[in-house]
């Protein structure tokens, strides 16, 4: 019995073996953004066999529609015999008629450099998969093979997570694994380091020298090391490699997108004009993702669908306490100083604690906004200034409360993160935010756990923020004298001022009844000056006084009254820098957590 199931495994490891779906990809027309896709689809059963472009893109949760980009699509069995062909809805192709094989072809136009979408031009080929290559949901199982027809005369080589088969032709297991594996194709540099017998490369393409691309992978470096202390090690990236494919060209777009095995990082700031400082954030946050979302994977994104929005509670966490760590991880790296990340909180702070929205929608249900704000498009005006705050950032300011409120207890978030790694990503056990709720009641205690996550998840609750500060000698404090007006005021050349956003609720000008594009012509009658700006025109008037303010809505003349208060907004300092002197034990708790000197 046992002989003849081993013999029936080998036989079905051989005949999957051979079925083999193919993909070739060429950039002829690449100064016009065209690449020209075919592939094959051999030992198909008898029937109609349905091709799509994904609508989704794993790192991104709502609809995109790739199939806009595909035209020219055509369909022929193995003797080159054109098939039919059944459009039933805007992202599927379904052919019929064929003879076990279906061969396909058709253009991908793709101008966009970023981690969503591909680009091709003469600079590069920059692939993200789901937006490039159809599939067939029936055939995604079966291994994949892509070949790369580079363009030579470009000096082109190839950078992927995918596993190289020979010259440029690369491979898949699986449909999924292939769908997640971004690819730059481009004349980059190229950096590697070893480190527990995994190699970490930088594929850099960029303007710049070699030299800059050195400077720039020894910050790379220090990123990698000072996140694998978080978890203790590195993941085992599949194929012994994690790659990040790096393009920082005029053309791109400002993106991060992380993958199981490599990450997009894409950016029109060259590293000679402030990208050698600045983009090195989103590697940060981008290879934490290794752990936080590829391995410690939420219950709601596995498996992550390509044909509709994906939508998930855990994001809060899954994203928000990868940006918590992305720039402490900077400040542990030695690569920003504790004071430039102390004060650097702020912004991020006063964007979630100031939002009314918390009236609305806790942490969770935040993230369940996803499929409408990830890159997603409307027309239609939304009222997201005063109904969303980012996962990213509400995660990202539970995540310090958190890790200072453990550090209270001599624990930390560090350990915490080590507890969910070993449950959850070692073993790639999906998650829920139950599961997080229980892991804290174990690694803290139930009464702490529960305190945390029905104040501050399943409600939206603010922590004392101001003595978690203080415990690590960080000033957290709010100015009496700042006027505060609740909209973004553009002051433009004739005198005016046009107010831009959706008023803030609660704030003085939405009990005023100002909202967006209303045109303050003075206040008191007092004339706005052309070069001045709004904040230090308010500055003359008293907080508390009745204000009366002229301005036209739809070109007619209203008038309202206002009342200014002092500005909600929040800053962090070190106490040495304000003058006052943190204790001994407060700079102790500073070090273990920044861990610097």
């Amino acid at each position: 019995m046992k002989i003849t199931s081993l013999l029936f495994l080998v036989f079905l490891s051989v005949g999957l073996s051979a079925q083999t779906n193919t993909y070739i990809i060429s950039f002829e027309n690449a100064v016009h953004h065209e690449a020209v896709i075919e592939a094959s689809f051999p030992d198909l059963e008898s029937g109609t066999v349905s091709f799509r472009m994904s609508r989704t893109s794993p790192g991104r949760y709502a609809l995109h529609e790739f199939a806009k980009n595909v035209y020219a699509f055509k369909a022929t069995d193995s003797k080159g015999k054109l098939l039919q062909i059944h459009r039933p809805n805007p992202y599927e192709w379904q052919v019929s008629g064929h003879d076990g094989t279906i061969n396909i072809q058709y253009i991908l136009f793709a101008n966009r450099g970023g981690g969503t979408y591909s680009q091709v031009d003469e600079t590069h080929a920059h692939l993200n998969i789901p937006a490039t290559f159809m599939f067939s949901p029936a055939l995604s199982e079966r291994k994949i093979e892509v070949t790369f027809d580079v363009r030579e005369d470009l000096n082109w080589k190839v950078a992927t997570q995918l596993p190289l088969v020979a010259g440029t032709t690369y491979m898949a297991p699986n449909m999924y694994y292939f769908m997640d594996s971004p690819t730059e194709i481009s004349n980059y540099m190229l950096r590697s380091f070893e480190v527990d017998h995994l190699t970490i490369n930088l594929a850099l393409h960029h303007n710049g020298t070699e030299e800059e691309a050195d400077t720039y992978f020894e910050k790379v470096k220090k990123v990698v090391l000072a996140e694998k202390e978080v978890y203790g090690q590195l993941p085992v990236f599949d194929y012994g490699n994690y790659t990040f494919l790096a393009c920082y060209i005029p053309n791109a777009s400002g993106d991060g997108m992380e993958h199981r095995n490599s990450t997009i990082l894409t950016s029109t700031r060259s590293l000679a004009d402030g990208g050698m400082e600045r983009n090195i954030g989103t590697v940060s946050h981008e290879f934490f993702h290794a752990w936080n979302v590829e391995r410690i994977r939420p219950k709601s994104l596995e498996p992550f669908d390509f044909e509709a929005a994906n939508m998930s509670g855990e994001l809060w966490f899954a994203e928000g306490f990868t940006s918590y760590y992305t720039g402490l991880i900077l400040c542990r790296a030695g690569l920003n100083t504790p004071k430039e990340y102390v004060e650097g909180l702020a912004g991020t702070f006063n964007y979630v604690w100031n939002s009314p929205a918390r009236e609305f929608f806790n942490v969770v249900e935040m993230s369940y906004q996803a499929p409408f704000v990830d890159a997603a498009t409307s027309v239609d005006p939304v009222n997201r200034e005063n109904t969303f705050i980012s996962y990213y950032s509400y995660g990202s300011v539970l995540g310090l409360a958190l890790d200072l409120s453990l550090r209270e207890k001599g624990l930390n978030l560090d350990d915490f993160m080590k507890r969910m790694w070993y449950t959850y990503g070692m073993t790639e056990v999906p998650y829920t935010v139950a599961d997080i709720h229980s892991q804290l009641n174990q690694y803290a205690g139930k009464e702490f756990g529960d305190t945390f996550f029905n104040n501050y998840v399943y409600k939206s609750g603010m922590p004392d923020y101001k003595t978690l500060c203080q415990s690590v000698g960080v000033l957290l404090e709010q100015p009496e004298d700042e006027p505060y007006f609740g909209a973004y005021v553009s002051v433009k050349p004739d005198g005016t001022a046009v107010i831009s956003n959706n008023s803030k609720i609660g704030s003085p000008a939405y009990l005023a009844g100002l909202d967006n594009g209303d045109v303050i012509l003075n206040i008191n009658d007092i004339a706005i000056s052309a070069d001045q700006n709004f904040g230090e025109y308010l500055k003359q008037f008293s907080i508390g006084e009745s204000l009366t303010v002229n301005f036209t809505r739809f070109g007619v003349s209203k008038t309202t009254t206002l009342q200014l208060t002092p500005s909600p907004s929040y800053s962090f300092s070190l106490m040495e820098d304000k003058g006052q002197t943190p204790t001994e034990q407060m700079l102790q708790a500073r070090k273990n957590w920044l861990k610097v000197e």
